[in-house]
């Protein structure tokens, strides 16, 4: 179900005639001012109501929101994402009332919808830059991170990572982030349990943004240990989970990995990342990662065999452009993974490698594998390897040898 529906409307010329009449345009549009304050003081009266009966009727009644208001504030959704309409909201104090709202409402699609609109007004510099400076507003927006509904989580990752990507007001972004604790501990949580594949993606997005624009930020949550979760009580501390940050980026790639291959991507640039730190390598050594991802470059492998014959009848032209999208995106899904599984190589340890030999993450198939895709690059990677292999497994080594000879005859 479309969760951004829009009222019926009428054709474009009445609007314009009528807006024309008036002088009630916004900008060059053919939007209402009038109609869109009727809209606005309407949110006002939802969360402030002047005639509620009780404050328990007041809280019940903001957990739903009329299908006519959500009607029109989805329409101020589609709206904002024109420059004039922002600049017109902003201008109007729009991101000072929906702090107020996100603040006091209890209703998950209202809180959704504002966020939205602010992430569409803050896709234009002038706002993000006005937006990002409002530190009060920026409190509130960071809270909407640990919200318990979803879709609002996934707006207002959407936000951050807008803000993020304006190097004018990054920086402002990520020290609030690293001020606030909670943001790590909500971020685990979306992704070592989730089941929304666009939300994962998307905190993905804003964690390989924090880790690419600040490599402190990023050795603070590889050092991070236990965390309080967001929806247990005090008294329940002893059994709450201890949250580290590569187990959760994994555990979202996982869930991602069958459903959104570029999800995927997302999540294996944020471990490659990690790999630049020795922190974040001590991190990942210790996990079953060799295995994570040899699998991977075994399911490319199989993606690249083609079918000769396909049943579906398209154009030359058609099949040559899939292919051709195809095969780049699997090429840097590759050279990603290459690149990872190089650096994880250089810090196996003979304990390491005899554990993952026990445990069955290494074998002769999945080392194969790995060497396939690393060599020639990373020779000198694997040759180093391969010297460790020989202390652990002679027989191992020898037989890897024998399927690559230019190993063997360099060793």
């Amino acid at each position: 179900m479309d969760r951004n529906p829009s009222p019926p409307l009428r054709s474009r010329e009445e609007e314009e005639e009528e807006a024309a009449a008036v002088g009630d345009c916004i900008g060059s549009t053919v939007y209402s001012k009038h109609w869109l304050f009727g809209v606005l003081t309407g949110l006002m009266q939802i969360v402030s109501p002047e005639n509620s009966k009780s404050s328990s009727d007041h809280e019940e009644q903001q957990m739903e929101l009329d299908e006519e208001m959500e009607n029109e504030i989805c329409r101020v959704w589609d709206m904002s994402m024109d420059e004039d309409v922002a600049l017109f909201l902003h201008e109007f104090n729009v991101p000072d009332i929906f702090m107020g709202i996100l603040a006091k409402s209890k209703c998950p699609r209202l809180r959704e919808i504002c966020v939205g609109i602010l992430g569409n007004m803050a896709c234009f510099q002038e706002i993000c830059v006005s937006i990002s400076s409002d530190k009060n507003l920026g409190q509130v927006l960071l809270y909407c991170l640990c919200d318990s509904d979803p879709p609002t989580l996934l707006e207002t990752s959407r936000l951050l990572l807008t803000c993020l990507s304006q190097t004018e007001v990054a920086v402002v972004w990520v020290e609030r982030i690293r001020e606030h604790p909670a943001i790590y501990d909500s971020i685990c949580f979306i992704m070592s349990s989730s089941t929304n594949v666009d939300l994962l993606v998307k905190v993905g997005e804003v964690v390989d943004k924090l880790f690419d624009l600040d490599e402190k930020l990023m050795l603070e949550w590889i050092r991070n240990g236990a965390v309080q979760p967001l929806d247990q009580p005090q008294e329940d501390s002893e059994q709450q989970p201890v949250f580290r940050i590569v187990p959760c980026v994994l555990e979202a790639a996982k869930q991602v990995r069958s459903e959104n291959p570029e999800g995927l991507d997302v999540y294996m640039h944020i471990l490659q990342l990690l790999t630049t730190v020795d922190d974040g390598i001590q991190a990942i050594v210790g996990l079953p990662l060799i295995d994570s991802l040899i699998r991977v470059l075994q399911n490319m492998k199989h993606c690249q065999k083609k079918p000769e014959n396909s049943a579906e009848s398209n154009t030359e032209e058609t099949k040559k452009s899939d292919l051709t999208q195809g095969d780049f995106h699997l090429k840097i899904l590759k050279d990603i993974s290459c690149e990872f599984l190089s650096n994880i190589f250089q810090v196996l340890t003979k304990e390491t490698v005899a554990q993952g030999l026990k445990e069955g993450q290494l074998s002769k198939q999945k080392c194969s594998c790995a060497f396939e895709n690393l060599l020639p690059l990373y020779n000198p990677v694997v040759e180093d390897f391969l010297k460790i292999l020989r202390e652990v497994d002679k027989t191992l080594a020898g037989n890897l040898e024998e399927s690559f000879p230019s190993l063997k005859v360099q060793t």
